[in-house]
């Protein structure tokens, strides 16, 4: 049966504006349903979050105000957002309708993919979640069903800026489940993401691009949190014999579990996959992995290379995918279930209605019958009216202006009893955020609600974070609202270093709550190197740290002209800068190296002196007078004997 036959909005004018043509996904939040806009003659995506949600006011400012967020994400590579509003109990956003499959799709029926094709999927997403990681953004829910790819090969990443909304309501296991396998250990461990958290989840998906399996199996959602935790994911190589192994690198550097180990964002992560991708030849990138399927669910045996395109075409198109949290119905060739269901209409329009519109009856009874019936009714009504005490239900006003909403209660026979106001991000100024008693909730027929009006959007205003600790910095940021955003380094002759030297937006600016704010932070300032080879490792310590700077001694000592035990090596060397608080090593000597000196008595000066400095030694000249000879008549060490390498060997050039 048709599902869709069943859905109240289908074939209705949304907000005026959208046609509700067809639904063709379900997810634990929100509805979606392919649209017509009727002002631009547009086919988009619309997502509906379910009443039952909606009547919820913060979760409905979250929702769209991280959409909002989304939408500032103009990248070929990211699914648009174009509008967002509310009807009623509705709230929507209307998105980019994207017609083909998910990833997930791909893997389930491709089984693993040839490196080229893994690598073709993971450039696209990386540079879209490139261009969210420079804007201040964190995807936080990287999996293969958030990336999409169109029927014509375009890859696209979905969810982005919802995934702290979808999280807060989703709650199955099977669904969670899904989740952590592509979790960071600092997300599982203390709840924390920055854009290292998306280099992990990407390194998760090649490496199951790669071999057609998550690296971690478990029973449980707790089972795979451990492994995550305590193992390194596992080289693709050991599933996929003969796998480059530049490609085991590129998986092993993305998912290191100490997060300072992975590439810095999704910019870094792009410049070794391109690196990566150069080093292999046609062979290794069009090898094709053993657990790759044919479509009909077989291992493919000699099969030439895989573009997205042509995989893209074995996967069911009996319905586009959605843009946004949830999967299409099972009904599509896809996996899912129905979680929140929408109520279906009085009457399903796809039921056969009797003809005639009554039930046939033999026509002895019919009188009977339908004095039972009112019978029934009048007792009911009773019953209800002494129980009830004629209570009304609240009429839906969420989006409603202000004297909307005292018209809906005025025919409803309730009053106001308080008109509240509010800022907020998401509903225009002068209309109703919410009530109380809320949508739908029972009151008396002659009683009272109280109503919240928009005051419209408070904008914050950067604070001044010129001298503050990075820490506190943006511990301030998130009590005034925003959200701390990307951070750079570079030095500063005036800023402590590890404190604030800018942002952006500046101080002073205004900008509505969750704005991402830019920190650049000192490295401090910098100077210069002081120069302390030749002294003894406690002098020159003192030195250094005088100065400012941190101090290491290597653990091997080097042969060299300074005596033993003094500082033979020093890196940075003298005359470089460097930042207060940076480390400078030193390698200590063990002293010169014994070296047999040359005998040059009877040869020529400049042969001599050739002679004894490829040998290691300095050479001095010392002439007889009166100065016109050429031929060395002494040596101040004898040749055959023992010097130390880089000393003085002094050599006496005969008169005449």
């Amino acid at each position: 049966m048709d599902t869709t036959l069943q859905d109240p909005l289908v074939g209705q004018l949304l907000d005026g504006r959208y046609r509700v043509d067809e639904r063709i996904a379900v997810g634990g939040m929100a509805t979606v349903y392919r649209a017509v806009d009727t002002r631009l003659d547009r086919v988009l995506a619309l997502k509906v979050m379910h009443p039952a949600l909606a009547a919820d006011a913060t979760f409905v400012e979250r929702f769209i105000r991280e959409a909002k967020s989304a939408a500032r994400l103009d990248h070929p590579n990211v699914v648009g957002v174009f509008d967002q509003g509310a009807e009623g109990a509705y709230v929507y956003l209307a998105m980019e309708y994207v017609a083909g499959c998910t990833l997930r799709d791909v893997l389930r029926e491709r089984g693993a993919l040839q490196p080229r094709a893994a690598l073709d999927i993971l450039e696209p997403v990386l540079a879209a979640l490139g261009a969210a990681h420079r804007a201040g953004f964190v995807h936080r829910d990287m999996k293969p069903e958030n990336v999409l790819i169109g029927d014509d090969g375009r890859v696209k990443v979905a969810d982005f800026g919802l995934v702290r909304a979808v999280g807060s309501v989703t709650s199955t296991t099977g669904a969670v489940l899904g989740t952590v396998s592509y979790l960071a250990p600092e997300q599982i461990e203390h709840g924390t993401a920055d854009t290292r958290a998306d280099v992990y989840a990407c390194g998760v998906v090649l490496y199951e691009m790669l071999t057609g399996a998550k690296p971690y199996a478990g029973d449980t959602p707790a089972q795979v949190l451990y492994r995550h935790l305590n193992e390194d994911v596992p080289a693709p190589s050991a599933l996929v014999p003969g796998l480059a192994v530049e490609l085991d690198e590129l998986v092993a550097s993305a998912t290191a579990r100490h997060a300072d180990v992975r590439p810095d964002d999704a910019v870094a992560l792009l410049s070794r996959v391109r690196e990566a991708r150069a080093a292999l030849g046609d062979e290794q990138l069009d090898a094709v992995p053993p657990q790759a399927r044919d479509t009909a669910g077989d291992a493919v045996a000699d099969a030439g290379p895989v573009s997205p395109e042509a995989m893209t075409s074995v996967i069911p198109r009996t319905a586009p995918m959605e843009p946004g949290a949830g999967a299409p119905p099972a009904d599509s060739g896809h996996t899912s279930r129905l979680e929140v269901p929408l109520p279906p209409p009085p009457h399903p329009p796809g039921q056969a209605r009797p003809r005639g519109g009554r039930v046939p009856m033999p026509r002895r009874g019919v009188l009977a019958a339908l004095i039972a019936v009112l019978v029934v009714l009048g007792v009911g009504a009773g019953v209800w009216y002494i129980g009830s005490g004629q209570f009304t239900r609240v009429p839906a006003l969420i989006g409603k202006t202000e004297q909307e909403a005292r018209q809906r209660l005025g025919d409803a026979g309730l009053g106001v009893k308080e008109v509240r106001r509010d800022f907020s991000e998401t509903v225009e100024r002068g209309t109703v955020i919410s009530s109380d008693p809320g949508t739908g909730e029972r009151i008396r027929g002659n009683g009272s609600v109280t109503i919240v009006v928009s005051r419209g959007p408070e904008i914050v205003k950067v604070p001044d974070l010129k001298g503050k600790p990075l820490a506190e910095a943006q511990r301030e940021l998130e009590k005034t609202g925003l959200a701390p955003g990307v951070v750079t380094e570079e030095f500063s002759e005036d800023v402590e270093r590890g404190s604030v030297i800018s942002t952006e937006p500046g101080a002073g600016a205004g900008r509505s709550p969750d704005t991402a704010v830019a920190l650049t932070v000192s490295k401090g300032a910098l100077v210069d190197v002081p120069d302390v080879v030749g002294d003894s490792v406690d002098d020159a310590t003192r030195e250094l740290k005088d100065a400012g700077f941190e101090v290491q001694v290597a653990p091997e000592r080097i042969n060299s002209a300074e005596e033993a035990g003094a500082v033979a090596r020093q890196s940075p060397g003298k005359g470089a800068e460097a930042a207060r608080g940076d480390t400078v090593t030193l390698t200590l000597s063990k002293g010169p190296r014994m070296v047999e000196v040359p005998d040059v008595v009877g040869d020529k000066a400049d042969d001599a002196e050739r002679k004894l400095k490829q040998a290691g030694f300095e050479v001095k000249v010392e002439k007889n007078f009166p100065f016109l000879g050429d031929e060395v008549e002494s040596q101040s060490v004898d040749g055959g004997e023992q010097a130390p390498e880089g000393s003085t060997v002094t050599i006496r050039i005969k008169g005449l």
